[in-house]
């Protein structure tokens, strides 16, 4: 089932089935002309009945035997994250109910006009987020169509920045939706330079030049693999003033199969959104591209597959990272943070940023600490740290901050090498990983890691979301720039 959203010249269209909204104060009169005089009393006798609402629902009344009113009861306090939820509510609602036209009413707000239409865009935005289906491989697809209309002015200026998150958010859940055989590094690569076209400089790396460059704990992770490893650079410049740019770093591990150190079976398919992070960093960039954000910004990601083989990397080999640390790798499932390491070294060199905010599905225990409510957050950076908590509030995609401390550090120290990949100890399996990738950030630049490895895919639907790929990640980061830094 696909969502059209069709923008209306006429302000009474003839379409049987009609939403509108209702507060506790709002007087009758105002649907006038709209219904008949019996459907306005049962609208006025639901305002009654729910005068001490506390939160948003939705009722329908029959109009005749094959036209609805679905009644929107607004509760006394929203905001517009309530409002993208209650549009997402409502595209089940429609679902659920088998509506496949229906026209929406601009809600009668107390405010000013253009907060009224600012709410109403951010109510047709979550009902577009919920709308989203990978079904690209299903040979039989259902085919039929929701159509909601509404007229063209009722959106805010608002709307355009929102469908640019949209068009973010919906490619990173492709990218994280397609199965390992489809979207391996090649071909991952060939997707990320299409964003040439919408204004992104996208530089490409490929292991020849990932050799000259030194990049090795990344081309070890790849080299059990037939695909290429690449580490993939998009350059936003929206800012005329030659500012330092924010950099996001992803990881974009295709397929995990733990490489020699193999993974059990059970519940392997799911490690085609080991490439999570990285999708995030693609779809933040194409939306700063999509909606001309005015800053500077780069994302890097890198790109491998891990897989055993005659020319896997071994438990035990060591390698030399981009900033010239070495590693000793005790274990091939600790895949993430090798790539990392060298993305991390190179992004600080290369473009000296204002801030690194790195994003991967990084480790299981972070689940086991978080479940899928927040995503582990760790930084050196306490102003940083506070941003991302509270934006992460406002957008609905939490974080949750973890220590950091040297102490730790005496858990990855190798006896052969500068350190290990692993803690082979045990405990603070996620504080480790994020100590480890610290000593890849040494010129004091701000730097926040987020293991979104409980947040990145659901096997459940959630408020904004139908299940599958999340996005999480392109609304936290985008209000992100927007409050602070554009």
């Amino acid at each position: 089932m696909s969502l059209k959203i069709n923008y209306l010249d006429k302000k009474k269209p003839s379409i049987k089935n009609k939403a509108i909204f209702v507060q506790q104060n709002i007087k009758i009169s105002e649907f006038k002309g709209e219904f008949e005089d019996k459907i306005n009393q049962k609208i006025l006798n639901l305002i009654k009945q729910n005068k001490n609402l506390k939160e948003n629902k939705i009722f329908s009344i029959n109009q005749d035997f094959n036209s609805k009113i679905i009644v929107i009861f607004l509760s006394r306090s929203n905001n517009e994250l309530e409002f993208e939820k209650l549009g997402a509510n409502f595209y089940d609602y429609l679902k659920k109910n088998d509506v496949h036209d229906i026209y929406i009413k601009l809600p009668q707000f107390k405010s000013v006009r253009n907060e009224n239409l600012n709410y109403f865009s951010c109510f047709i935005h979550g009902l577009k987020l919920k709308s989203y289906e990978f079904n690209l491989y299903k040979s039989k697809k259902n085919n039929k169509i929701v159509n909601v209309n509404i007229h063209k002015s009722d959106l805010s200026l608002k709307a355009k920045k929102l469908d640019a998150i949209l068009k973010g958010i919906n490619f990173t859940k492709d990218l994280v939706s397609e199965p390992g055989n489809i979207l391996h590094p090649d071909e991952y690569a060939k997707r990320l330079s299409k964003l040439k076209k919408i204004g992104l400089k996208v530089t490409i790396y490929d292991e020849k030049k990932l050799k000259q460059m030194g990049c090795n704990a990344l081309i070890g992770v790849g080299q059990g693999s037939i695909r290429g490893s690449y580490l993939v650079t998009m350059e936003w410049n929206g800012d005329k003033s030659k500012s330092k740019p924010l950099a996001f770093v992803g990881k974009g591990v295709c397929f995990d199969t733990g490489g020699i150190s193999l993974k059990p079976a059970k519940f392997m398919e799911d490690m085609t959104y080991d490439m999570a992070g990285s999708a995030v960093v693609a779809g933040l960039m194409k939306n700063f591209a999509i909606r001309k954000a005015k800053i500077n910004a780069v994302g890097v990601v890198g790109l491998v597959e891990n897989m055993p083989g005659g020319n896997a990397q071994r438990p035990g080999d060591i390698v030399k990272s981009y900033n010239g640390k070495t590693i000793e790798v005790l274990n091939t499932d600790a895949e993430g943070r090798l790539v990392l390491a060298d993305a991390l070294a190179f992004t600080e060199k290369k473009f000296k940023p204002k801030f690194i905010i790195d994003l991967a599905t990084l480790t299981g225990a972070i689940i086991v600490a978080l479940g899928s409510e927040h995503a582990g957050l760790f930084s050196n950076n306490d102003k940083l740290s506070e941003q991302l908590h509270k934006t992460g509030i406002k957008v609905d995609e939490k974080v949750w901050r973890l220590p950091l401390n040297k102490n730790y550090d005496k858990l990855m120290d190798s006896k052969n090498a500068d350190m290990q990949n692993i803690n082979y100890v045990g405990g603070a399996s996620s504080i480790t990983a994020a100590q480890f990738l610290q000593r890849f950030v040494t010129k004091n630049t701000p730097w926040a890691h987020l293991d979104i490895a409980g947040m990145a895919f659901s096997k459940y639907a959630g408020a904004l979301n139908s299940g599958g790929a999340t996005g999480y990640g392109v609304r936290l980061l985008n209000k992100l720039v927007e409050d602070h830094y554009e």
